[in-house]
């Protein structure tokens, strides 16, 4: 199948990128689509016949997924270059679909970064946009995609939190919160909408290895080795627990164990246990996180 030619136009809210005439298929949104677990669930969904909305800043990296879903699986695909770390992104990403008439089956909220680190010494920066990121824009872009799914009586969420929403954060202090955010908004979302056809669940994955691993060197770190999982095989279980209606879904028996053990120990116990632990291993790998 040859890959047909697509169009890019410029908006007052940024680049939107259209390939092909767009199919009745059921459609996914996935935010964060350019790289790690984003792209790989991205993947996945294409796979299985569903159109995507891939959301991202990297606009080549986009339209490479974009081009390749639609020459292997045949779905219809749209681009849509967008910093999310800016308050009003979420709000365009919305009108440019509303515009084109693209109804959303699925949000996967994605998108989202870390800092490893000090708090009282990490960028100020930094810390506020992975705020703005990893909770703001999930909030958002749930409460305007949501009501048209209840309307229409049908509808799945995906938000991707983290193994350490469930534990304090020592070196990940404010990537832990947020990401704490994300476990109770999803389970709280998931019961208000439970009688609306429209189901919600939360990707807990623990350290998973993306792209910047391999350019690193890190894959050569035995801890790292020992506690980081695929992307890959993280999206798959993020696909098959959202299509099973499973509220929380944490792939692999040491992060099941590590939440489970977060609700029964003291968090200050748990956090002083946590610095030890990770301090010799992280600071040499204190760095942003995809």
């Amino acid at each position: 199948m040859a890959i047909k030619k697509h169009s890019i136009r410029k908006s007052k809210t940024g680049t939107r990128t259209a390939l092909g005439k767009w199919k009745t298929n059921k459609t996914v949104l996935v935010t964060g689509a350019s790289g790690g677990i984003g792209y790989d669930l991205s993947s996945i969904f294409a796979e299985n016949g569903y159109n995507i909305v891939l959301i991202a800043r990297n606009k080549e990296k986009l339209l490479a997924l974009a081009n390749q879903a639609q020459q292997m699986f045949g779905v219809s695909a749209r681009v849509i270059v967008k910093d999310l770390t800016r308050p009003k992104a979420a709000e365009e990403i919305y009108r440019d679909l509303e515009r084109e008439g693209i109804i959303v089956d699925i949000l996967v909220n994605n998108a989202g970064y870390g800092l490893l680190g000090n708090f009282a010494f990490t960028s100020k920066k930094d810390e506020l946009e992975m705020i703005q990121l990893n909770i703001s824009a999930v909030a958002h872009m749930t409460k305007l995609f949501l009501q048209p799914m209840i309307k229409r009586g049908r509808g799945r969420i995906l938000n991707v939190a983290s193994a350490a929403g469930f534990l304090p954060g020592p070196l990940m202090a404010n990537y832990s919160a947020t990401k704490a955010y994300v476990v109770s908004f999803s389970a709280g979302l998931a019961e208000e909408v439970r009688e609306n056809g429209v189901t919600v669940s939360v990707l807990c994955p623990g350290p998973t290895f993306t792209g910047f691993q391999d350019r690193a060197g890190i894959r050569e770190n035995s801890f790292v080795k020992l506690v980081m999982a695929d992307s890959r095989v993280v999206a798959r279980a993020g696909y098959e627990g959202l299509m099973a209606g499973k509220l929380v879904i944490i792939p692999g028996f040491f992060n099941k164990l590590g939440s489970l053990i977060a609700r029964i120990s003291p968090f200050s116990l748990t956090a002083r246990s946590l610095r030890r632990f990770r301090e010799p291993k992280m600071l040499p790998i204190v760095r942003k996180l995809p």
